[in-house]
Parts: C-alpha cells; sequence; structure tokens
C-alpha cells in the first residue's frame, strides 16, 4: 500500500512500557478527508496510538507518516501541531475567563504571547473566520459569553473550534460525548459530520450509538494491534470484537 495516497500512515508501530506492549506491530490508515472511529477496550492502545501520532511519545519501533512527505517520528509535538493536526482531548480545556470569541482569537494567534495576542487588533479576514468557527460550532449566540458559563457540550464544541482556527488537515478527537445529554450527542455528531471531508476526522469513542451515527468505518484495537475493521454492522458481528470487547 503506498503511502501517497493515505493522510495518515502507521506501520508496525510498537511502543513498550517496562516490558508491557501499549502498541504491538499497529498498523492504521486514514484516507484523505475520511471519519474513522477507533473503538476497543481500555488499555487497548487508542491514546498510545494519538500520543505517537503528535508526537508526545516515540515508539520503540514503525513509522508513521503524515501525507506523503512528512515524517512524525522526526518532528517536535509544535512541529506536528504546524503540519496540520489537531488534537482534542477528553477534558475539555478553554480559558473559562474569556469570552468564546477571545478563546478563538487566542487559538488564532498559534505561537504569539498570551498578553499581545489580547492587545492586538485581528484583520477583516481573521474577524470572518472567526465568525464562520462559531457558525460551523454552533455559538454564534454565545460569542460574548464566558467560557466558564457554558455548558458541557458547548466547551466541547469550543475547544473543537479554537483546533479549526489552525485549518488542521487531520483532527484526533477523543472521547467527544463523554458526559453530555442526548441532544448535545446528536449536535457532536452533526458537527463532526460536517467536519469530514474537508478534514480527515478520527475520533475515538466507547459510545457505541454514537460512533454508528458518524462513522463508515470503524477500526478496533485490543493489546495494541487492529483486531478488526469494516463498518459497525461487520465489526459488531467479528467473533473476536464479540469476545474482547463486548464481553461474549
Amino acid at each position: 500500500m503506498s503511502v501517497r495516497d493515505k493522510r495518515l500512515y502507521l506501520e508496525d508501530l510498537t511502543v513498550s512500557f517496562d516490558g508491557f506492549k501499549a502498541l504491538n506491530k499497529l498498523s492504521l490508515y486514514v484516507d484523505p478527508g475520511e471519519m474513522l472511529c477507533i473503538i476497543g477496550p481500555n488499555g487497548a492502545g487508542k491514546t498510545t496510538m494519538m500520543d505517537v501520532i503528535t508526537g508526545k511519545t516515540r515508539p520503540d519501533s514503525g513509522t508513521a507518516w503524515f501525507g506523503d512527505s512528512i515524517d512524525l517520528l522526526k518532528l517536535s509535538e509544535p512541529q506536528i501541531v504546524a503540519a496540520g493536526i489537531g488534537r482534542k482531548f477528553q477534558k475539555p480545556t478553554v480559558f473559562e475567563q474569556l469570552t468564546v470569541f477571545e478563546n478563538l482569537e487566542l487559538a488564532l494567534a498559534g505561537s504569539r504571547s498570551f498578553l499581545k495576542t489580547l492587545r492586538a487588533r485581528i484583520s477583516p479576514a481573521q474577524r470572518q473566520r472567526i465568525d464562520e468557527v462559531l457558525e460551523i460550532i454552533g455559538l454564534t449566540e454565545q460569542r460574548r459569553s464566558l467560557g466558564r458559563i457554558l455548558a458541557h457540550g458547548q466547551k466541547q464544541w469550543l475547544e473543537i473550534g479554537m483546533l479549526l482556527m489552525q485549518n488542521p488537515e487531520l483532527l484526533l478527537v477523543d472521547e467527544p460525548v463523554a458526559g453530555m445529554t442526548p441532544h448535545e450527542i446528536e449536535r457532536t455528531s452533526e458537527l463532526l459530520r460536517s467536519l469530514a471531508g474537508e478534514h480527515s476526522v478520527v475520533v475515538v469513542e466507547h459510545d457505541m450509538a454514537f460512533v454508528r451515527s458518524i462513522a463508515k468505518r470503524v477500526t478496533v484495537l485490543h493489546e495494541g494491534s487492529v483486531i478488526a475493521e469494516g463498518d459497525m454492522d461487520k465489526v459488531q458481528n467479528n467473533p473476536r470484537v464479540r469476545e474482547v470487547y463486548l464481553g461474549e
């Protein structure tokens, strides 16, 4: 399989911690504009995989390519962000004393200092981009609201918006609907589906109904390796998946 037609190309990644293999010859591929959901029991290697992609963890062996020319294993964490990979952790990390607009403005600034960013005047094009992202994440009416008064789901959407300000080609999203109300889950499903196509999106999630609502392709990890892949019906009917993940 050629690396040239893949947005993300992971091949034979192995990561060991004190003799325990968190990843065991993991191979995984993501197409441009694809929405891929990754499921698996606790300890399956999902977080370690995202840590390798974003440069937080270095593998013992294997390769990790972003597009056809970027070797992720040679880049630092900031360089990987600059290359076009954004990661959203499970717990939202927004600036609670700033407004929704200011959070997005700060995300737009990149490496500029916090105070310099808030004192600087943004260009009309930058303001337009913030307005576009506010519309995408459904927080236009909350643009002047402080981060601390947002509902849990709204904080998650704001953090996704902060990633979008960097125009990433690949979004890594960790358990986006944990703790959400049914309405928030539905809205998050719509939001992520709207991002696929323009962005490649990798979602790690435990909520099977949510996964079914957004994913055409699901990858199942167990003990650091891929054990099944396909649409949700194919994955749920896989005997190995039923054994290790569904407890059958």
